[in-house]
Order: C-alpha cells, then sequence, then structure tokens
C-alpha cells in the first residue's frame, strides 16, 4: 500500500471541501512556520471546485494570501490563454478572484518549445527553492490510468528524473506535458492527491493495495522522503477499495 493516510468522503463537492479546508490548513501552519509558502498546483476538475471554494467567503479570508508563492506540477504545452492551460484554469478561478500578485506566480511557458520550457522551469524551482526544491504544499490528481502530474504510464523509462521538472512526450496525447519529477515531490513536506469518479475506482484499487508497479501507475512513486501524504478519494473512487 501507498499511504494509510486516506480520506474517503462521499462525493464530488465533499471532495472539493475537504480538498480546500486542508489546503488552508496546511498553508496557515506553513506561513506560521516559515513566513513564505511554496505551494505546486494541479490541473482538473477538482482543482478547479476546490480553487472556487477557496477564492470565495468565508475561506479567502481564512488564509494569508500574499506570503504564497504558487507554483505548476505540470502544465500542457499550449499557451497560457488556451483552454487547455493549467495555469488559465487556476488564474481564472484562484488567482483573478483573489487578486494574487503576478509576481507570486510561477507558470510554466507551455508555449515555448517543450524542452526550453522544461529546462527553464527546472532553473526557476532551483532559483527560488534552492537545488533541491522543497515545496510545503503539492496537490496533485490521479487519473483513471493511475499517472499523476504528467507521468504518464510506459513513458517514464526516457526520462531524467534526476532532474527537477521535464518534458514528457505522451503517446496517447502525441504531445508532450511538462512534469514535476518524483524527486521534487516526494521533497515536499506535505502531498495532498485527489482522486474522484467510479472511471478511477480500479486504477485506485491497485494503486493502493496491489503490488508496486509503477511503470503502470507511475502515482505509486509518490512517496514523501521527510513529509506527509495525504489521498482524499470519493466513494466512487474508493468503491473497489477492500480496506474501505
Amino acid at each position: 500500500m501507498v499511504s494509510s493516510d486516506i480520506t474517503i468522503v462521499p462525493d464530488a463537492d465533499a471532495l472539493a471541501t475537504h480538498a480546500a479546508d486542508h489546503f488552508i490548513e496546511l498553508a496557515n501552519e506553513a506561513a506560521k512556520q516559515r513566513g513564505i509558502v511554496h505551494v505546486a498546483l494541479a490541473g482538473g476538475s477538482t482543482p478547479r471546485a476546490m480553487n472556487a471554494l477557496l477564492a470565495a467567503a468565508p475561506r479567502r479570508e481564512r488564509v494569508n494570501w500574499t506570503a504564497i508563492r504558487f507554483f505548476f506540477g505540470d502544465e500542457r504545452c499550449v499557451p497560457p490563454d488556451h483552454p487547455d492551460s493549467n495555469y488559465r484554469m487556476t488564474r481564472e478561478t484562484l488567482f483573478d478572484p483573489l487578486g494574487i500578485d503576478a509576481s507570486h506566480v510561477h507558470r510554466v511557458a507551455g508555449e515555448d518549445e517543450p524542452q526550453t520550457a522544461a529546462s527553464a522551469y527546472d532553473a526557476l524551482l532551483q532559483r527560488e527553492m534552492g537545488t533541491l526544491p522543497v515545496f510545503d504544499i503539492v496537490y496533485l490528481g490521479m487519473g483513471p490510468d493511475g499517472h499523476t502530474a504528467s507521468l504518464f504510464p510506459g513513458t517514464l523509462a526516457h526520462l531524467d528524473l534526476t532532474r527537477c521538472c521535464v518534458a514528457n512526450f505522451v503517446p496517447k496525447f502525441n504531445t508532450y506535458r511538462i512534469t514535476v519529477t518524483p524527486r521534487v515531490i516526494n521533497a515536499a513536506r506535505h502531498v495532498t492527491i485527489t482522486a474522484g469518479g467510479a472511471e478511477k475506482a480500479d486504477s485506485l484499487a491497485a494503486v493502493l493495495e496491489g503490488p508496486r508497479l509503477p511503470d503502470i501507475y507511475p502515482v505509486q512513486l509518490v512517496a514523501p522522503t521527510n513529509g506527509e501524504l495525504h489521498w482524499y478519494v470519493d466513494a466512487d473512487a474508493a468503491s473497489k477499495l477492500r480496506s474501505r
């Protein structure tokens, strides 16, 4: 089993609510301890819903947003105004509603050549947080195929996982994705993975209760070295867990 720290909630709304409240708790703790909070965000439906909750009253008043520095765990190779851009989704649902200072947001230049964009983000992460970047908070999702960030099944062998950020060619989409590596994810103080929907039930059971097969289920590579890992999953996604 990857982690025994799993919270099962009833539905998608509860999943977003728990993810948002967990974010507030972690952000406030990190701000109290270190002043500046480094966060890596994810794309997808649950992060979109979580962002909407965080940007609205009463939760928006519970966080010192000026203390947070925002980064991204992965990005599509598209311009920042493209509908598929993780940055655009987050800007529309979180940054703009909260009036986040643009200098506190570090996006991936998905419009650039993929290797160039990955190298630039690798350098940015090290410039902002040191040779081995340590995020206070990393939020991830899990796809129905067991991928996380943009680490997809069958794509890991050709990646230089000693780097902080790489360009990963994903054959199923016939395109590159820019993604942080397990090296960075596992250095984080807190990693939160959210998964919702019946289409993820088989993979979630295999990931959490099956053998370790990270080439098939890359999310199994998430194992913080000195930090904490917490899963939030809804009842549909958890429906095939033997231990639920």
